[in-house]
């Protein structure tokens, strides 16, 4: 079951007012990460994502299954990292087939073809990221004085594949 997923999985950037946005933002409605839900619905809604910024969605048979944004800002006052990946989100019958690790990759090629050097993700958990390349930076001090970890990934990495093929 897993390779058939695999083989049916579609990564895609949303664009505004595009049925695309719609769909997306059915699927945040619907959604189980209740703490960010309402934001979510509100920046898709009302498309406040400026310059490059953007979500990206993963698709299995028509359906959104799966979400990750790029964003210039995050819940963090650091306005001088940047771009975040943030807003990374698999319907739970779907965890357990890389969507996340394919998200987040579609974001940093993305990202890469913009000149970004490197991208940062922001969590509360320990072993996730460093999976998929990113390393501990330091913890950070949200907007609501919580504590999170801050990882990065260097993106020169995608100059050498590029180089190699």
């Amino acid at each position: 079951m897993n390779s058939e997923i695999n083989e049916l999985i579609s990564i895609q950037k949303v664009e505004n007012n595009s049925e695309l946005q719609n769909k997306l933002l059915e699927f945040v409605k619907n959604f189980s990460w209740e703490e960010v839900k309402e934001h979510v619905v509100t920046v898709i809604k009302d498309w406040k994502f400026q310059e490059w910024e953007t979500p990206f969605v993963a698709i299995v048979n028509d359906n959104i299954v799966g979400m990750a944004t790029i964003m210039k800002t995050d819940y963090y006052p650091l306005p001088e990292i940047f771009p975040w990946i943030s807003t990374i989100f698999v319907s739970e019958e779907y965890r357990g087939h890389k969507l996340s690790e394919k998200l987040i990759e579609f974001a940093n090629e993305y990202a890469y073809k913009l000149g970004f050097e490197k991208t940062y993700i922001p969590t509360e958990f320990v072993g996730l990221y460093e999976k998929y390349g990113y390393h501990y930076i330091k913890d950070i001090v949200n907007y609501g004085n919580g504590i999170d970890r801050l990882y990065a990934k260097d993106l020169e990495y995608l100059n050498a594949l590029k180089h190699n093929i």
